[in-house]
């Protein structure tokens, strides 16, 4: 499995790229801003995608209509990994076209665990 996390903060996305790949067994790729993470998931194909939903210039809101606009984007599962976890926070960000929503702090040792089981529900 391949996974494109895309967050604006470096910690976080090192700590998910190992998590994911020493724990999880998973090829992970870094995008750090919604631009970035558009372009790569057009040219890298990942399985799923980790957004970030709170970036400077181009949120998670605005990434995933960029995904959605590509046929070869489109169909790739979104992941919200965000602080915002109210419910009305959740029911947003899925009417958006999240998958699922995991919020942050995630513990590390869980993350690869918990993207298979939204990805198996």
């Amino acid at each position: 499995m391949k996974i494109l996390i895309i967050d604006d903060e470096d910690d976080i996305r090192v700590i998910a790229s190992m998590s994911l790949g020493l724990i999880g067994g998973v090829s992970v790729i870094e995008a750090a801003g919604g631009a970035d993470g558009v372009s790569k998931a057009l040219s890298e194909k990942p399985d799923v995608i980790l957004l970030d939903m709170i970036m400077p210039d181009m949120d998670g809101a605005d990434t995933i209509a960029a995904l959605k606009e590509h046929p070869e984007t489109r169909h790739i599962p979104v992941i919200f990994v965000t602080t915002r976890s109210l419910n009305s926070d959740v029911e947003r960000m899925k009417q958006l076209g999240a998958v699922g929503v995991l919020s942050k702090p995630f513990d590390p040792t869980l993350l690869s665990s918990q993207v298979r089981a939204i990805l198996d529900s």
